[in-house]
């Protein structure tokens, strides 16, 4: 029977991480994943594909350009499933090379099957050929991600009626789609399949949907996707789910019907842990199947157990799984490792995609916390005209008493890539002068940055700094 420092269930984002980290600290480490391939949710039905997706529709529908060449205008006319497809495949196997890569040149060693435990540190492994290996560890991290809520009432059926994980594989792009449920998921969705020019109906059974992004970037956001012709049904309870076989018919609530060819549900997902058999070592799981850990180090209840990435719950991101995952083995493996920062970026990828980092405006009210706002629009900024921009805007939030940064909010077109410039300046505790003072490449859409700093600046008490001091009146 092998014994390893440390086992990783999972080799998403945390688990990669994890594994390659106690990799580097040369201990014995064994990464075991039940799909025939490495990645995980991320790299085989989450992140990377539906990132994937949305980049192979923004191409070939032209929808960047339709600013200035009209709304008729594309570059592929009759855009098919396997389009969508041929671009996701390279993707993928990409990924998955360069993770086999990762994982043969750091000596960490894998296994393919279903991990479950038998005692505190003891785990059997069902192996594609129904074969059974034992193997103990010292330490053990769960990363098995999570899978789609699937509810009894709404018939799956794999064609017409399809989770988030089966959108991937659809045969035909639909001429109409409903989406329930919109949060980062189906927003996503609803919207890259809207710039398909696939007729959709997004509804969320709340009244409000992204509940954690700041208010006035979804009244920015709701307005774009309706001009887009995207269908927003907020507030709308569903009582029923029936297949009619060419088309779904949903029943809501209030009376209403939709009909579309096709229904995506991705309303809520679930912490892949049922197969584990926790109970051999004494963890129990939340109501959706997701671990409570200390935020510090991503240790269980029980000791020598970790957990780390979306089984964990919020903010389920690849990118703080993958933090997560290295810190978690770093304290696994009692080797002292850099506290986490807590101004990390939240990205959705939606078509125009959001971007948030530190405190909403809600947020700062809630606090107490004077503050002064400055706004600036894509369409502002040279850049923006030269990318035929006409949405888009940054919001930046500044604290009155300190000048300090406290949130950057931005919709629009590289949103997720320029919300880095305001991670760093909240890392660094920078204040609304660093936007002011500094110059931006000319033109870019980082402009925005010193437009929305110098609109909140201009609205603030001028620093003794900034004062300009008359010599003192000479006496006669």
């Amino acid at each position: 029977m092998a014994h390893y420092d440390l086992i990783v269930i999972g080799s998403g984002p945390a688990g990669r991480a994890a594994a390659i980290q106690a990799a580097k600290l040369k201990r014995r480490v064994v990464v075991i994943e039940r799909r025939p391939r490495p990645g995980g949710v991320s790299v085989h039905t989450g992140t990377i594909p539906s990132k994937t997706l949305r980049e192979t529709v923004l191409n070939l529908s032209g929808w960047r350009e339709r600013s200035f060449y009209g709304r008729a205008y594309r570059v592929k006319e009759g855009i098919n499933a396997e389009d969508l497809k041929a671009r996701l495949h390279m993707t993928l196997d990409h990924e998955v090379d360069t993770l086999e890569h990762q994982f043969a040149r750091n000596r960490v060693e894998t296994m393919i099957g279903e991990a479950r435990f038998t005692g505190p540190h003891e785990m059997e492994i069902l192996g594609e050929f129904n074969e059974t290996t034992r193997l103990t560890a010292d330490r053990f991290l769960i990363a098995t991600g999570t899978r789609p809520f699937r509810p009894d009432y709404v018939p799956f059926n794999g064609r017409t009626i399809l989770d988030s994980d089966e959108i991937l594989a659809l045969a035909d792009v639909p001429r109409s789609l409903t989406v329930v449920g919109a949060g980062v998921i189906g927003v996503e969705y609803a919207t890259i399949f809207a710039a398909l020019d696939t007729r959709v109906t997004l509804i969320e059974p709340r009244e409000t949907f992204l509940d954690f992004i700041d208010r006035t970037l979804i009244a920015e956001f709701t307005q774009e996707i309706r001009e887009m012709g995207l269908d927003l049904r907020l507030g709308s309870a569903i009582a029923a789910v029936e297949d009619a076989g060419d088309h779904v018919e949903i029943v809501l609530e209030n009376g209403r019907h939709v009909r579309s060819e096709m229904l995506l549900f991705a309303a809520g997902r679930l912490g892949a842990t049922q197969a584990l058999n926790l109970a051999a070592v004494g963890l129990n799981t939340d109501h959706r199947g997701r671990l409570s850990v200390n935020r510090d180090s991503y240790q269980t209840e029980v000791p020598h157990i970790y957990a780390a990435g979306d089984v964990i719950g919020h903010p389920s991101l690849a990118s703080t799984s993958l933090q997560q995952g290295r810190v978690a083995a770093c304290h696994a493996l009692d080797t002292p490792t850099l506290k986490e920062s807590p101004w990390f970026p939240y990205g959705i990828y939606s078509v125009p995609e959001m971007s948030t980092c530190g405190m909403s405006e809600e947020e700062v009210q809630a606090r107490g916390i004077a503050y002064e706002v400055g706004v600036a629009r894509f369409s502002e900024t040279s850049r923006g005209q030269i990318m035929g921009l006409r949405h888009g805007m940054l919001k930046m939030l500044v604290s009155l008493k300190t000048r300090r940064l406290l949130g950057v909010q931005i919709v629009g077109e590289g949103a997720t890539e320029l919300i880095h410039i305001a991670q760093a300046v909240l890392n660094l505790k920078g204040t609304v002068d660093y936007f002011v003072q500094n110059t931006f490449n000319y033109p870019t859409l980082a402009e925005a940055y010193r437009i929305a700093g110098l609109d909140a600046f201009n609205r603030m008490p001028i620093p003794e700094e900034f004062k300009v001091r008359k010599p003192a009146a000479k006496t006669p």
